[in-house]
This record gives structure tokens, C-alpha cells and sequence, in this order.
């Protein structure tokens, strides 16, 4: 397993100082503790700067009969109030290009809590008390607010739907010796970020305008602002220090504020803010995508998997979104770690009167694996075996194996498949079979608590399935002193996205990581970025820098060899200094000297990543560049007399190939899982008959405290394993992979709400798993029992 590593600071030693597959602090960490990292609401405000409120919509579903804005306009200290009738450009912000998503509604409102008109003001407080003044008449219509009852068949879709077929899953199901069907609910889940949705637009000359906005996607961002206000995109320049959090709710939910002072900073001459308080954000920004998935599965008696037949219903909203890429993305993890001999998944996303679900850590990958669980589940109960043993019974083909068991439902071959090796590493090390016998012992005594263990895998692609996203680029510099300045395009939202592209410089440089500053994300330095999204960040940002940094490594060698006289293979980057033939010399001193003989210390990078296509027509493609894998052990506690849960122990094996620093990856897993947890358990959201989120706060949203982790945490890397692709220093991505890691504690709550029945009934728990939820389906499961 990983040990930290911290190399020795002093010049000269055998390593660098923060070099890459070494555990390094995250670079804001001591900012954050000591509350001095510079958020947007931290910046100081331009002179005369005004400020937004937003007028919502309270009806779900209805026609606009009248709005009166006249107590607004006359508000105290109100400036100017927008409508859609004051945009430049497009009234929208569609990232699908489906011209769905307007920034204000126009003559019909969709969802309760959608824009219809923003106040500007003199301050913040005035231009919220304002926006309350409206008179809006509304003719009501009917809403739909869930997708429980629709028919996939008839319902209104968003978008086009995806269909993957491999084989005939409908011959393979009935000519199987036995065979079910179910179905399983996943709820959503509010991204919950501590810092909210928030921007600052400054105008400047002509055209131009600067935005200060909390975004994954600076160049998205750009591009929709230069549409709403008709400009060209040069004349918009977005910048990101940081985010206090994202997990995919700010690759587009932040483009509708941002547009939003865009607008009014052109027509008001001055800086604009808008931010959103928890209640408006929670309430009108897009969250995790609630699933009904519908299985059959025909498989024989001993637990082999002979076909399967996938529904994916998802529930996206009143607009598309990202609701086509993240359906699509569930088909591609129907499997996660399983053949199927025969294979049919079908996705279905589903208007709802609710606002526009979006990206989410995992993009519908964490959804599309517990329908995958639930079958193993459903299989192991059928067959009265451990559902680990049937876990094992379907995995992929080992790497280095080829026997026909490596081709996923799109037609991909899986050729590094180690999740063998994961799994039983870890079923010892977790002591499983043990604690499992133990567990069973103990139900069978205990009348009021009841206990559960679980140990389920991971296998998650990366890449953006959208192809032209697999791309990114960097800007280095490198000044007169040997100091480096590093620019690149993804953004820093707590995950250590720039600390580990810093590493990959320093280790190209062969200097300490203190010699390089990491500078803000600005569409002004590096253009047509990719969202920081899909694990994406490391790999395509740090191939790019390494690229750039490589670059003007070549024309250092290149002039040390014409001024020193020396062959270029006799030119050594040595830590902090450069070896020419037989003398030395700082990396400071050969820059300098490179400085006066006019070489060239700047380059821009680039990377895209090879092999990547997909043809969505035909559900065929080479989606994903590799596969990262994981596995979790869960154990928890239930008392069968009101539901509630304790999980007791949680043991999870990550891999991360070589970690570029395993400290901070450590951190991305154990955050991963919690959070998965809390999907899966805690966070339920709840709309009401009128189509209202009742849960938009804390006090009616429960995510994951300190108090829920598990009691035992045990978190390792493994440190044996590397991408099979030439990966940046051949890590793997460990951003969304580690989340879906906590399915294992859904699992062991479905084992200990087993036991009520003697372990005989699937207990067909569905997510989230919450204290209510468990007490009802104990009660079934005694009623079934008889």
C-alpha cells in the first residue's frame, strides 16, 4: 500500500523538492485554514459597484398573464431591473445547443425558482428586498414533478435517447436456465458546494468585459457570455483562482449568473455581483439526476450472467442540459465491473416540471453501477450464494487474458482489467469471510441491531465522452532567475488540480516546487479550455504543461550544448542544477546565460488524448482511454426499531496507478466515499404536489458530519499498480472514481435488512437508504417472510 513520501528541501540531495509521486500539502491549504484564500466574495469591489436579485418564479408550470414591475423599478437604491427583453443577444444558455435554457423565462415558466427578471441595485440587500416586490399573474398548468409514473414510451424526452446492444439480450434471457426482473429507485443530490453560485463582471473598453465567476468551465462560460451580449468571444476574458467546491455544479449552472451580470455591467457602465444565498441556489440550480432503472436478467444456477436488459430513466428536468451525456454515461457503467454475454441498455431522460439536473460527480456513471449492483444482488439472492461470490463469478477478463470475457456494452475491449487482484487484496486485508461469519453469528443472537457487510468494485472510464473535450493546454514561462510561472486550463475547486500540474513542471525542470507560481485560470492566457470535469484535470492539464515544459527543456539542452561545445546527451537536469559534460551549474545560472544568448523561455502546450471515438449512432466506440478501479468494504449497525444506521468500518484499496501525489489522492477518496455515502443514504431531496424543493437549506438537507464517517477508516492506494496507457507519469484520474466506491454501503445496509428475513429475500433497497427507508422495507421483508 502507498506510504507518503516527503522528499529532504536541501538543495543539492538526491530529489527535488515536490516532484511528482511525492505527497505534497494542496497550495491554498494553509490560505484556507487561516481564511485567507481569496474567494470572488472576498475581492475587494470596484468603486460603485451594483449588485443583483433575482425575481424567481413561485409557480411550477404556467403561462406569464401580466408582470408587474413597477414596486421594483421604485425600490429604494434600485438602479435598473432586466428581463429577457434586455438581452443583447440569445436569451439562452443551453450547453447542449438545444436553445432550451433561457436566462429569463420570456412568456411561460417552467419550474418553480426559474429567473423570470433580476433587480440592479446599490447594494446587495436592496436589490433582494426589491425583487420580493413583484406582481406576477400566472395562468397555472399542469406539472409533472417525478418520474415514478411516467411511461419511458410516451412520456416527453429532452433529448435523443441512447440505446447499447451487444448480442441478443432477449433470446439470451429466455433460453436462460432462470431469470428476473426489478427495478431499483436512485435518488439525486444537491452538490452543496460552501461556496454558492456567484460572479463579478467589470466592463472595459468597447466590447470588452472581465468575469470574475466560481466555473468549471471558463471557456463555456466565455463563449455563452459572448452570445447573450452578441459579441465576439476575445472580448470576454473569465478568470478562476479558485472554487470553494464544485463536483459538477458549476460546469454550466454558473453560466446563468455570470450572464446575468454580464448583462447588466454592459448596460449599467459599471462592475455588476450577483450571489446567490443557499435557499436560491439549492432551490434554482440543477442537481444530480434521480434514476428509475427497470433490469431482467437471465442467468444460470450457478450465478453466471448469460444476458441482461437495461432501462435507464432519468429524470431531467425541464431543459436538456447535460442530461443526454450523463444518460449516456450510466448505459457506459451498466456493467462496472461485469461481462455480460449478451447485453441491452437503454436510455430515457424525461422532462419534469423541476429545475434542469446537470453534471454531478461521476456523470451518471455512480447510477449506471447500482443498477449493475442490484442485479448481482437480485443473482445472489436467487442463487443463496455470498453476492461477493457472484461478484467474482462475472468480473472481466483478467489483464493480460483474452478469452472473449473483455468486451463492454459498447463494444470497447477492457485490456486492463485488475480488479481480480484489487478485490482479493483487499478481502484479506479487510478480513472478509471472517467478519462476514461473525456478522451472520451475531444477527442471529441480537434481536434490536442487526448488522450488515458488504464489499463491492469499481470500474470507471475516463475521457469526456464528448470527443473534442479530450484537449487541453498550458502556458509556461520561465524568468531570468529560474522562477516559473504556470498557467493551464483547468481550474482549482479544493481537489489539488494545480499543486500536482505544478509537480509535473518541477519534475521536468528538476526543480523544488516552491520555484514555480501557479497563477490564476484566465480564457486570456489559455483558450478554449475543457470543463474540469470528468477526472479529466491531471491527465490533460499535465500532459500539457509537461509539453510546454519539455519545449523549452529541448531549448535549454540545445543552447547549453552550442555554448559549452558538448554533445546534447552530455547535458544532465540534475535536482535544481544542470550537469554539462563534466561541470554543474544551477538551473538559474543556465537560464540566465539562456536569457542573454535570446532563447526563447516561453511555450504553450497542448495534449488531446489518443484512441478516443465514439459513434453514438451505432452505440460503438473506443469511449474511454483507460479504466481507473477500486474496491470498498463496508460494515454497518441497524436498530430494526427505528432504521437508523451506524456504518461501523469502511476498508477501501484505490488505485491511482502511480499517484502523482498520494496524499492528496488519499483525500480525493476518502472525500468521495463520504460524499457517495451521503448520496446513498442521508441526502434525500423532496418536492412537494406544487412542485416546491422543500429541502433547499441545511436544517431540511442532510449531508454527511464529521460524526458519520465511518467509526473505522481504513484508506490505501495501491502501490503496485500504473495505467495501462502512457498516462501522465502513468497515473490514473481520481477525482469521480472513488465515489461510486460507497455502493458498498448501501449493500451492507440491504445485508443486515436481509437478516430480518433469514438472508431468503432480496430486500430491494432502494436509494437513498434513509433511517425511514430502511424501517419500511424491515417491515416488508417480516410481512413476505410471513
Amino acid at each position: 500500500m502507498h506510504k507518503s513520501v516527503i522528499t529532504s528541501g536541501a538543495r543539492g540531495n538526491a530529489r527535488i523538492r515536490g516532484g511528482v509521486a511525492t505527497s505534497q500539502k494542496h497550495d491554498s491549504a494553509h490560505k484556507h485554514v487561516t481564511g485567507t484564500a481569496s474567494y470572488i466574495d472576498d475581492m475587494p469591489e470596484p468603486e460603485g459597484t451594483l449588485h443583483l436579485g433575482v425575481g424567481f418564479a413561485t409557480v411550477a408550470h404556467g403561462i406569464i398573464k401580466s408582470l408587474d414591475l413597477s414596486a421594483v423599478r421604485t425600490a429604494p437604491g434600485v438602479v435598473d431591473v432586466l428581463t429577457w427583453k434586455d438581452v443583447p443577444g440569445e436569451n439562452d444558455i443551453s450547453p447542449s445547443g438545444m436553445h432550451d435554457d433561457p436566462i429569463f423565462a420570456v412568456d411561460r415558466v417552467q419550474f418553480h425558482g426559474q429567473p423570470v427578471f433580476a433587480v440592479v441595485a446599490k447594494t446587495r440587500d436592496q436589490a433582494r428586498r426589491a425583487a420580493r416586490l413583484a406582481k406576477i399573474e400566472y395562468e397555472e398548468l399542469p406539472g409533472i414533478f417525478s418520474i415514478d409514473n411516467l411511461d419511458p414510451a410516451t412520456a416527453r424526452q429532452v433529448t435523443t435517447p441512447l440505446t447499447l446492444k451487444r448480442g441478443d439480450a432477449r433470446a439470451a434471457i429466455d433460453a436462460a436456465p432462470r431469470r428476473l426482473k426489478g427495478r431499483v429507485k436512485i435518488g439525486g443530490q444537491d452538490h452543496f458546494y460552501l461556496e454558492g453560485q456567484v460572479s463579478l463582471a467589470i466592463p472595459g473598453e468597447d466590447d470588452d468585459i472581465l468575469i470574475y465567476c466560481s466555473t468549471q468551465g471558463p471557456s463555456e462560460t466565455q463563449h455563452l457570455i459572448a452570445h447573450v451580449l452578441g459579441v465576439p468571444s476575445h472580448a470576454v476574458t473569465v478568470e478562476v483562482r479558485r472554487m470553494g467546491g464544485g463536483f459538477g455544479g458549476k460546469e454550466t449552472q454558473a453560466n446563468q449568473w455570470a450572464a446575468m451580470a454580464a448583462i447588466a455591467a454592459k448596460k449599467q457602465k459599471r462592475a455588476v455581483k450577483i450571489r446567490l444565498d443557499r435557499d436560491e441556489d439549492m432551490t434554482s440550480t440543477g442537481k444530480r439526476h434521480d434514476f428509475i432503472v427497470d433490469y431482467e436478467v437471465g442467468f444460470d444456477d450457478e450465478g453466471h450472467i448469460l444476458g441482461v436488459d437495461f432501462l435507464y430513466v432519468l429524470n431531467a428536468g425541464f431543459s436538456a442540459d447535460l442530461s443526454g451525456p450523463v444518460g449516456d454515461r450510466a448505459l457506459f457503467h451498466c456493467d462496472n465491473a461485469y461481462f455480460y454475454p449478451a447485453v441491452q441498455a437503454r436510455s430515457a431522460p424525461l422532462y419534469t416540471n423541476t429545475v434542469s439536473n446537470t453534471a454531478f460527480r461521476g456523470f451518471g456513471g455512480p447510477q449506471g453501477m447500482v443498477g449493475a449492483e442490484r442485479v448481482i444482488e437480485e443473482v445472489a439472492f436467487a442463487t443463496g450464494k455470498d453476492p461477493l461470490e457472484i461478484r467474482k463469478l462475472n468480473f472481466y477478463d483478467p489483464m493480460g487474458t483474452d478469452n472473449g470475457r473483455n468486451i463492454t456494452p459498447y463494444h470497447q475491449k477492457v485490456e486492463d482489467c485488475i480488479i481480480q487482484r484489487i478485490v482479493a487484496e483487499l478481502e484479506q486485508s479487510a478480513n472478509y469471510a471472517a467478519r462476514r461469519a461473525e456478522i451472520r453469528a451475531f444477527n442471529a443472537k441480537s434481536r434490536y441491531v442487526k448488522r450488515g457487510i458488504a464489499l463491492t468494485p469499481v470500474k470507471f472510464g475516463i475521457s469526456f465522452t464528448k470527443t473534442e473535450s479530450n484537449q487541453a493546454g498550458a502556458l509556461v514561462h520561465v524568468y531570468g532567475d529560474g522562477s516559473v510561472h504556470l498557467n493551464h486550463g483547468g481550474t482549482e475547486m479544493g481537489q489539488g488540480l494545480h499543486m500536482k500540474v505544478a509537480q509535473v513542471v518541477a519534475e521536468e525542470f528538476q526543480i523544488d516546487i516552491d520555484c514555480i507560481k501557479i497563477t490564476a485560470t484566465t480564457t486570456g492566457k489559455v483558450p478554449n479550455t475543457s470543463p474540469t470535469a470528468a477526472s479529466s484535470g491531471a491527465d490533460l492539464n499535465g500532459m500539457a504543461a509537461q509539453d510546454a515544459a519539455r519545449q523549452i527543456k529541448r531549448r535549454l539542452i540545445r543552447f547549453a550544448a552550442e555554448q559549452y561545445q558538448v554533445p546534447e546527451d552530455q547535458i544532465v537536469f540534475l535536482p535544481n542544477r544542470v550537469r554539462v559534460d563534466n561541470q554543474e551549474i544551477s538551473f538559474g545560472e543556465l537560464v540566465k546565460q539562456a536569457y542573454i544568448g535570446r532563447v526563447q523561455l516561453s511555450a504553450a502546450g497542448f495534449y488531446k488524448t489518443p484512441k478516443i471515438h465514439w459513434d453514438r449512432s451505432k452505440g460503438r466506440g473506443h469511449a474511454f482511454y483507460y479504466f481507473a478501479y477500486g474496491a470498498a468494504c463496508a460494515e454497518v449497525s441497524v436498530d430494526v426499531l427505528t432504521g437508523e444506521y451506524q456504518v461501523e468500518r469502511a476498508d477501501i484499496l484505490h488505485d491511482a496507478g502511480r499517484s502523482l501525489n498520494p496524499a492528496i489522492d488519499l483525500g480525493q477518496v476518502e472525500g468521495g466515499f463520504v460524499q457517495g455515502m451521503g448520496w446513498l443514504t442521508t441526502e434525500e431531496l423532496v418536492w412537494d404536489d406544487k412542485g416546491r424543493l422543500r429541502t433547499h437549506a441545511p436544517s431540511t438537507y442532510k449531508i454527511p458530519l464529521a460524526s458519520d464517517r465511518p467509526k473505522i477508516f481504513n484508506v490505501a492506494l495501491t502501490d503496485w499498480s500504473e495505467a495501462y496507457e502512457p498516462t501522465i507519469h502513468r497515473s490514473k484520474a481520481v477525482g469521480e472514481p472513488p465515489f461510486p466506491l460507497a455502493i458498498s454501503v448501501l449493500h451492507a445496509l440491504s445485508d443486515a435488512v436481509a437478516s430480518v428475513a433469514d438472508y431468503r429475500i432480496c430486500p430491494r433497497l432502494d436509494a437513498p437508504a434513509t433511517p425511514e427507508r430502511v424501517l419500511m422495507v424491515m417491515e416488508r421483508l417480516r410481512r413476505q417472510r410471513g
